[in-house]
């Protein structure tokens, strides 16, 4: 009886141990459950987190192999660009060399341009002077017989050929020698001018003993004018020429009398010496001299 109170007792303190028992494993159950299901949350969001990170360093990969590419063609344009720079320096170099030259051969050119200038200012104011000094020695007569102009720096002296000659003659007459005597003077006076003495007819043949046609003529009375300067009246000879155009330099046409008597003159040309011209130009600037 005892025993058998024992055993129920015993089993019944059992029960409670396993009842006791069952309740703590299913707390601890709950508990392990929450907190496995709160790491899975965290695997997941963490799994989430490393594919949005594994994202970005993809993405970053190509911005830097974007960068790097970038770089290297600012690296390249550089050096284009330094090599441009190295050239343009270089030309620009050259080229104020060759501005700094080009202005030298300008100054060299201003300094004979304006040499020439002022010895042609000089010869044309001498000319005016010169034309002046003439044309006062003349009187009225004579004045209506001669002709004084200025043409490009040169000193035009026509003189009527019924006022030099006869008809058809080369022979000086009385008349003219005074005319050519003052002529003569101021010639004398201007020592610096070379005289050209030109003879011009009309074109009316002629062919007379020794004057076989007008350029006989033009020739002969050049030849006299010259003469009568020269054994007349002192001017030196070196700086006289003779020379005949005949009919082929006219004023006018031939067609009238009064036309014809224009044509037939002799011109005495006062020109700057030659060798002065000549000296002129010597003294112009060399370019490859510069």
């Amino acid at each position: 009886m005892r025993t058998r109170k024992f055993l129920s007792a015993a089993l019944a303190v059992g029960v409670l141990v396993l009842m006791s028992t069952s309740c703590t494993s299913n707390k601890k159950y709950t508990a392990l459950q929450g907190k496995y299901d709160e790491l899975a949350a965290k695997y997941h969001t963490s799994q989430v987190d490393l594919a949005e990170c594994n994202a970005n360093t993809k993405s970053l990969d190509a911005q830097l192999a974007d960068a790097r590419k970038a770089n290297e063609d600012l690296k390249a344009g550089y050096a284009a660009l330094q090599g441009s720079l190295n050239q343009s320096i270089a030309q620009n170099t050259q080229g104020n060399v060759n501005i700094s030259k080009l202005v030298d051969e300008i100054n060299a050119s201003n300094a004979y341009i304006k040499q020439l200038v002022n010895a042609k200012s000089k010869s044309d104011s001498l000319l005016m002077v010169l034309t002046n000094n003439l044309t006062r020695s003349l009187d009225k007569d004579e004045l209506r017989d001669v002709d004084i102009k200025v043409l490009k720096g040169v000193v035009y002296i026509s003189l009527a050929d019924n006022m030099l000659f006869k008809s058809g003659s080369y022979e000086i007459s009385d008349r003219a020698m005074e005319t050519l005597s003052k002529i003569a003077k101021i010639i004398k006076d201007y020592k610096s001018y070379d005289v050209l003495v030109e003879g011009n007819t009309d074109n009316v043949p002629i062919s007379r003993t020794n004057i076989r046609n007008n350029w006989d003529l033009s020739c002969l009375r050049a030849s006299s004018v010259v003469q009568v300067l020269q054994n007349d009246f002192g001017v030196d000879p070196s700086r006289l020429t003779a020379g005949g155009r005949g009919e082929y330099n006219p004023l006018t046409d031939n067609d009238s009398e009064v036309g014809r008597q224009r044509n037939r003159r002799t011109e005495i040309i006062i020109t700057p010496k030659l060798d002065q011209f000549m000296d002129l130009i010597d003294k112009a600037p060399d370019a490859e001299s510069h």
